[in-house]
């Protein structure tokens, strides 16, 4: 019987094996996950948390294999990091290209023609949902839209969104100067007390409001009145004036969250002007 005894350390060993194959296939799945699903910079942030948890692991239960694909990893990490961030990178360099340009005129040309197209809209009673892209970016919900490349103007706009054209259902998003999506589905708002008169549009523009820094125009299409969102606030029944000065802060001066909040400030204390004088 004592010939057929397995020794405590070769036991040790093939558990310790299964383990570190366990181990590199949770962190294969997890990151492909990651890819697939998240935002670049979410990405990019699960790759350091799971190197460094495979880091610690190799040190704590002194596993070799992992330590070798560890050091094997980091040998070409920035070759894989450049492969996997592909179109930001390239996108970013395309940014910097045109710079200058779109700092300034193109900014307020997009300005302009948005806020030709929602005046009309309005008048219209023209239901319409438009997503503007700011810092924090929104490709995965492009990836599920139907793909675009035109440039920002009025008339694509209202015949976007013209009742029951192909495209008039979801959202419009744009990035920088262009038209990139649209029939996107934009996440709900998690806020349970909303007011039961908010339709989806503005439940939409909430939702994506608390997700990104992006500014979401709304049109209603049962009463024409135009409001935007941003930060996870909702504001309702602005002016044609009030829209271009918020889109200008916004958009062109590219306000922080301190200006931002000031912003928001004007906006609710003009608001209440507003129903004080209506009263």
């Amino acid at each position: 019987m004592n010939g057929f005894e397995i020794p405590l350390a070769t036991i040790w060993s093939i558990a310790r094996m299964l383990l570190e194959i366990l181990i590199i296939a949770f962190v294969i799945y997890k990151t492909l996950y990651y890819l697939r699903s998240a935002r670049g910079s979410y990405v990019l942030a699960g790759i350091i948390i799971l190197l460094g948890v495979m880091s610690l692991l190799s040190r704590q239960l002194h596993l070799e294999v992992i330590t070798f694909l560890l050091n094997w990893i980091l040998t070409w990490l920035p070759i894989g990091l450049f492969i996997i961030f592909q179109p930001e990178i390239r996108r970013a360099f395309a940014q910097l290209g045109s710079f200058a340009i779109w700092k300034g005129k193109r900014r307020r040309e997009v300005i302009g023609e948005l806020v030709a197209a929602t005046g009309n809209m309005a008048r219209r009673k023209c239901g319409a949902l438009i997503v503007v892209e700011r810092r924090i970016g929104m490709q995965t919900l492009i990836d599920d839209s139907v793909k675009l490349d035109i440039k920002v103007n009025a008339m694509v706009l209202e015949s976007i969104f013209f009742p029951n054209s192909p495209l008039h259902d979801g959202a419009v998003i744009i990035r920088d100067d262009r038209i990139v999506a649209a029939r996107a589905i934009l996440p709900l708002t998690r806020v349970e007390n909303i007011s039961r008169r908010l339709g989806t549009r503005h439940r939409a523009a909430l939702g994506i409001s608390e997700d990104t820094d992006a500014v979401t125009i709304v049109v209603s299409e049962e009463t024409g009145t135009i409001s935007i969102a941003c930060r996870g606030v909702l504001h309702r029944d602005l002016a044609i004036s009030e829209l271009e000065s918020y889109l200008e802060k916004l958009i062109i001066q590219e306000q922080d969250d301190a200006d931002l909040a000031e912003t928001v400030q004007m906006l609710e204390e003009q608001s209440e002007r507003q129903s004080g004088e209506h009263l």
